[in-house]
């Protein structure tokens, strides 16, 4: 297949095009909705606010306040006096790989992540809005409260396979939570189900959001993120148009090729028949005229069925039956006074 290099290419190029297309247009509808989000004071007549609305709910809104767990909190297991509602434990693997190019790189990979979370509500002096489903969030925003790196001691042998293969570098042991008391900025849909107000993933499919930065923060954080999508979805779809623009243009070659070559062949069958035409006979017997144009002698010779019945210049449209009986053609001769030859187009 001629193309199917630029096929390829133009294939992959345009899965990542749609990538983050996406991805920017699923960021551009994110801002937007942070936007336009109704902020809500915390304050004890809220529930009422939320109960009197269609189906008791807010689709959209932003509220702040402080994290505090219902029940017993997490505590941390590296800090005794620190406590929160969400733990993320995680343990990865830091090693030395060679690459597919032969080149050593640092990597690393994740062994083990776990987290913890416990009920959890939003609040200040007023009131309080428990949050569901805080580990769905899009964005949730945690603290790191320990990063530990424990290097390895290879042995002999660990450096000898380490020179062919994987070089260990060491463990890294993280634990992140979302301390009691930090003010939180929750994005969501507010319901009031008559035992109190819950922010929860939307319901329409906007995004949930659980951070410590305000709104006017995170807007300029998402924002960021839109550009980097906006940058690559014109740098991929230039690519395609590259790409394109080359199959193009090896289509427009190939095609004047074939239409040149067209041409040529065209005038060698106009200069041959020319040629023809200045050596045949004039005067040519009724008997030995072509019968298809009744004009030039007989001069090829259809087989199997051995008619010789037509001339060479209308032997070019008749390919499939002898116009005597009908039987079908596989093979053309060119008859002459003195030899018969193979006849070709």
């Amino acid at each position: 297949m001629d193309y199917l290099g630029e096929i390829l290419a133009l294939g992959v190029d345009s899965i990542l095009f749609g990538i983050c297309c996406r991805l920017y247009l699923k960021q551009n509808n994110a801002i937007k909705g942070v936007q336009n989000a109704e902020v809500m004071d915390m304050k004890p007549g809220l529930e009422d606010i939320v109960y009197s609305q269609s189906q008791h709910k807010l689709p959209y809104v932003a509220i702040r306040g402080s994290v505090k767990a219902i029940g017993t909190p997490i505590t941390s297991v590296n800090n005794q006096n620190i406590t929160g509602t969400i733990q993320k434990l995680s343990l990865k693997e830091h090693i030395v790989a060679r690459g597919s190019a032969g080149y050593w790189a640092d990597q690393e990979r994740v062994i083990q992540q776990v987290y913890n979370s416990v009920p959890f509500v939003l609040q200040n002096s007023q009131t309080s809005v428990e949050v569901l489903d805080a580990l769905r969030s899009d964005i949730l925003d945690l603290e790191t409260i320990a990063d530990h790196f424990e290097p390895s001691n290879p042995s002999a042998f660990d450096h000898i396979w380490g020179f062919f293969c994987v070089r260990q570098r060491g463990v890294q042991r993280t634990e992140e939570m979302l301390r009691e008391g930090t003010y939180v900025t929750g994005i969501g849909e507010l319901s009031s189900s008559g035992d109190g107000l819950k922010l929860q993933v939307p319901s329409n499919g906007s995004p949930f959001y659980l951070t410590a930065l305000p709104i006017s923060s995170l807007v300029r954080k998402l924002d960021d993120q839109r550009r980097i999508y906006r940058l690559l979805t014109i740098i991929f779809g230039g690519v395609g148009l590259v790409i394109f623009g080359i199959m193009a243009r090896h289509w427009w070659r190939e095609r004047i090729r074939r239409m040149q070559e067209d041409l040529s062949k065209r005038q060698l069958e106009a200069s041959r028949k020319e040629r023809r035409k200045r050596v045949r006979d004039k005067n040519v017997p009724d008997s030995q005229r072509c019968v298809v144009c009744n004009v030039n002698p007989r001069e090829i010779i259809l087989l199997p069925c051995g008619h010789v019945c037509i001339c060479e210049d209308c032997s070019e449209g008749i390919t499939n039956e002898c116009p005597v009986c009908r039987a079908k053609i596989e093979k053309k001769l060119l008859h002459t006074f003195h030899n018969i030859k193979p006849y070709s187009n």
